[in-house]
């Protein structure tokens, strides 16, 4: 399906950047806290955590910068 199609994209937030880190953030402390409420393996779920929390942030981030940069405009 065309972008037209679908529509415009949903606005950004007003700090893109920090919102995307604070999510990421606490859905790597849900991985943690799931791990050990289940008694799972506490050492791989930080390595699991801290895997996910830094690509899920880098992805985030540089798609933001691509849409601002589509945009023509740069936020922080």
């Amino acid at each position: 399906m065309s972008r037209s199609r679908r529509g415009a994209p949903p606005p950004l937030p007003e700090r893109p950047y920090r919102d995307s880190l604070l999510l990421n953030l606490a859905l790597a402390i849900v991985i943690l806290v799931v791990a050990r409420l289940t008694d799972g393996d506490f050492g791989r779920a930080i390595a699991f955590a801290i895997g996910y929390f830094v690509l899920a942030t880098a992805w985030s981030w540089w798609r933001f910068r691509q849409r601002l940069a589509d945009e023509g405009g740069e936020r922080s």
